[in-house]
């Protein structure tokens, strides 16, 4: 690719990887294994029975907070794109992906219909790729705002306390988003840019 290969670890870094590691490597994002995630650090197994099936893991609201940036852009011409940027979670599995880069899941645009992205619980988000689903209902003739919404309420029907949100747009311009309440997150912000007004203005929404 071009890159050079070169180590990316900072003075910073180092010391934050040095103090979770003091902490008992907290947090994690480990779930169902052996030895406790929340009291040891790895290596981790699956235990051979497990004892419940609900996720050991509770979210805090302080892990509520997100840096997804994620983009729907309609020309006036009608061509579509969505992308999105992920801040990855901290000291997470090796290997984990997350639903940034997979499409329907982060993001996902269709020029006869418009485009969605997605921000949240990442791993909850790539099992019901919400911005494929979302411009699949806008396909249909729904309002932006109603296709965001039924992608929510479709998660929650599965994850009541799950942590998301999702923006669509269509081809026509018309807009809308969406977000699952939560104790700590109950609005939802959003910047809308129209190059006829050149001027971009901040929206929110109340969770549902």
């Amino acid at each position: 690719m071009g890159f050079i290969s070169e180590d990316l670890s900072t003075t910073a870094s180092r010391a934050l990887h040095s103090d979770w590691l003091a902490r008992n490597c907290q947090p994690n994002h480990w779930r169902n294994v052996v030895p406790d995630p929340s009291k040891y650090c790895g290596p981790y197994k699956p235990p051979s029975i497990l004892k419940q099936e609900g996720p050991t893991h509770k979210e805090t609201g302080d892990n509520y907070g997100h840096d997804t940036i994620g983009m729907v852009v309609i020309h006036k011409m009608g061509r579509t794109a969505a992308g999105t940027s992920t801040n990855g979670i901290k000291f997470k599995i090796p290997g984990r992906v997350g639903d940034s880069p997979v499409p329907g899941a982060g993001a996902y645009a269709e020029d006869s219909a418009g485009a969605a992205a997605a921000t949240g619980d990442g791993d909850i988000l790539m099992r019901f790729l919400p911005s494929y689903q979302a411009v699949d209902y806008m396909r249909r003739g729904e309002d932006p705002t109603v296709a965001c919404q039924k992608v929510i309420s479709r998660i929650q029907k599965y994850f009541p306390n799950f942590f998301g949100a999702v923006i669509c747009a269509n081809v026509t311009g018309s807009y809308g988003a969406a977000c699952s309440k939560l104790p700590t997150f109950t609005q939802f912000s959003f910047m809308v840019y129209n190059s006829l007004k050149n001027q971009p203005t901040e929206e929110k929404v109340d969770c549902i």
